[in-house]
């Protein structure tokens, strides 16, 4: 299985420090070593990075943990191939146009006997079950909506479309448009807000600190979503089975 990585905040904040933590996790504190990648949203921007090298030694992952890249939408993904050879085609995240926006989609999960039919110009590149997913999810929300609609309506949407594909399978998502982060479990996934009063975190797969009271504001927020937690002393939450969760400004928003 592969592992995800998101953080949605309500100020652009860089993912040095918990891109160093996960990145450990291709080979060094687990077996996630069939590629990565990463995606940063920039307003309307988007900057997307991919290999298919492990992310503990990948050039590219180099280049992250030491660019300091700020962003209010990151989705990240370390890859243990299930379906689809190791090939750069088939390194996650994802990414597509819908409504004038660019949409990144990134799983966790091995989909049995999945092949719905496509029949619009959403079409997977490479050979994943979960970009063939991530395609379908973008048809249907296509065919949905006329247009961009609301954070409460998309959320509808989708929260319905993933039970539809989680039959299938285990379906962990992630899912950014750079306005809102929407997240999928079926088997794991743990979230964490870091808010005022911001303490120190240290890392679970890297002897590694951070005291994020010297480098925030009062105001700052920041949502952090991973597969298993990155940090050994912070409030991670675990999802339920099924749960969709949806993240804006940095805030879980519990009523959508």
């Amino acid at each position: 299985m592969c592992q995800l990585l998101g953080m949605n905040c309500n100020t652009p904040t860089d993912i040095v420090f918990s891109f160093t933590g996960f990145a450990n996790r291709a080979g060094k504190t687990g077996i996630h070593t069939d590629g990565f990648g990463i995606a940063f949203f920039e307003g309307k921007g988007l900057r997307l990075f991919v290999d298919s090298q492990p992310a503990l030694t990948s050039p590219v992952a180099v280049l992250i943990k030491n660019y300091p890249i700020q962003s209010e939408n990151v989705i990240a993904h370390i890859r243990k191939a299930t379906v689809g050879e190791v090939r750069l085609e088939n390194c996650h995240p994802f990414c597509r146009e819908l409504w004038g926006r660019y949409w990144v989609f990134s799983h966790n999960g091995d989909l049995k006997n999945y092949a719905p039919r496509l029949h619009s110009h959403f079409r997977p590149v490479g050979s994943t079950d979960s970009e063939l997913a991530f395609c379908w999810i973008m048809q249907e929300l296509a065919k949905a909506h006329a247009g961009m609609p609301s954070i409460a309506e998309l959320s509808n949407t989708l929260r319905e479309l993933a039970q539809v594909v989680s039959r299938y399978g285990t379906f962990n998502f992630m899912l950014s448009n750079g306005v809102a982060l929407w997240t999928h479990c079926t088997t794991s996934l743990f979230h964490l807000t870091r808010q005022f009063p911001f303490k120190s975190a240290r890392l679970q797969d890297e002897d590694m600190a951070v005291d994020f009271s010297q480098l925030t504001t009062r105001d700052d927020r920041v949502a952090l979503i991973a597969t298993e937690p990155l940090t050994t002393d912070e409030p991670w939450e675990p999802y339920s089975t099924g749960e969709l969760k949806v993240f804006m400004k940095g805030e879980y928003l519990v009523d959508i």
